[in-house]
């Protein structure tokens, strides 16, 4: 989510003098560990890479710019050097790690990313602009990079036309607890429509014959035969209509189509999601 801001501001003929990410780490099977995306657009640009903030001491910026860096910034850091945060909601709603997920499982009609001040607390700063768009059916990660790009263009404006005077919050504050397993297990009395939407999250899961199968995409029908969690045809019950599978993943197996999955599964009618 950080590489459009960090190309759009070298785009724009924005001076960045370092950018500030983790460690190298090993993503997903891979053996060797591998840089960030931000880490290898900024090597791309020819822009030193840090993995401490304390490398800012000896940085020669003016304004510091972070978009999704997982940790708070101390205030004295902040004292040295002002910063902005985008953030992908709008606030005061869902100040937290994970606020495009929480707006999803929520139903949200809208989502949105802000420009705001970075101050000690968490998602509390003043806000600059604003930008938003529709959720229909979108997933979270359809969503992210959406937003990656509206925040790219509305940092760009907000810097070439001066920040200006940034707008207190107003409104409810919601918190956007990080995603856990727990939140994406599907529980089958809920809706079609409640289920659909963990699963545009991603990591949806339920276990068949005691073995965990992942839910990658699926629709929603408004009826399906039997109880909560009965399988038939590739629909599955549920407490209010059904929910056609479309991507899955058995444990130990690559992501593959429904109807891939099940010639081989050798499914019985009467199989119960769980």
């Amino acid at each position: 989510m950080a590489v459009p801001p960090l190309v759009a501001l070298h785009g724009a003929g924005i001076v960045v003098e370092l950018v500030v990410t983790g460690e190298d780490r090993r993503r997903g099977r891979r053996a060797e560990p591998t840089p960030t995306p931000v880490k290898s657009a900024a090597i791309e640009l020819g822009i030193p890479v840090a993995h401490d903030l304390a490398a800012l001491d000896g940085c020669a910026a003016q304004l510091g710019v972070v978009v999704a860096f997982g940790r708070l910034i101390p205030a004295d850091r902040l004292a040295r050097l002002p910063m902005v945060n985008l953030h992908f909601s709008l606030l005061p709603r869902w100040r937290g790690a994970a606020p495009v997920e929480r707006a999803v499982l929520a139903g949200d009609p809208t989502v949105g990313v802000c420009l705001m001040a970075v101050e000690e607390g968490l998602d509390t700063g003043a806000v600059y602009a604003t930008a938003e768009t529709p959720v229909g059916e979108a997933t979270a990660d359809e969503l992210r990079h959406r937003l990656a790009d509206l925040g790219a263009g509305l940092l760009v404006d907000a810097l070439g036309r001066g920040l200006g005077t940034p707008e207190p919050q107003s409104g409810p504050a919601t918190h956007a607890a990080k995603i856990g397993p727990e939140d994406l297990r599907l529980d089958w009395t809920r809706s079609a429509a409640e289920l659909h939407r963990v699963v545009r999250v991603g990591g949806a899961w339920s276990t068949l014959r005691g073995d965990r199968l992942k839910i990658w995409s699926a629709s929603v029908v408004p009826s399906a035969d039997g109880p909560p969690g009965f399988l038939a045809n590739g629909v599955v019950a549920t407490g209010d209509g059904g929910l056609v599978l479309v991507e899955v993943q058995a444990a130990g197996r690559a992501r593959q189509q429904y109807t891939a999955w099940a010639a081989g599964a050798r499914l019985a009618d009467g199989d119960h999601l769980d």
